[in-house]
């Protein structure tokens, strides 16, 4: 993690874990690629069989709803 680009757990970075309803295979990769495309977003993990999620993320270049508005587009409905 550096300094140069705002990542680092000093840096304000953000951590949400929560399970999410509707993934299938497909839709689990579409959502963690799209994520990652996304300013600010540095890690996703995805269990697509039980909706268990992992994002970390920097909520000054991106916002919550940028990264929920992923998961309505993709179908699936997270449960934070």
């Amino acid at each position: 993690m550096c300094a140069e680009c705002g990542c680092g757990a000093n840096n304000g970075n953000t951590r949400l874990q929560f399970n999410a309803k509707g993934y299938t295979e497909d839709s689990a990769k579409a959502v963690e690629k799209s994520l990652l495309g996304l300013p600010g977003v540095l890690y996703v993990h995805i269990h697509a069989h039980d909706g268990e999620t992992t994002i970390d993320y920097n909520p000054s270049k991106t916002k919550l709803m940028e990264i929920l508005n992923i998961f309505s587009q993709n179908e699936v409905e997270a449960a934070l």
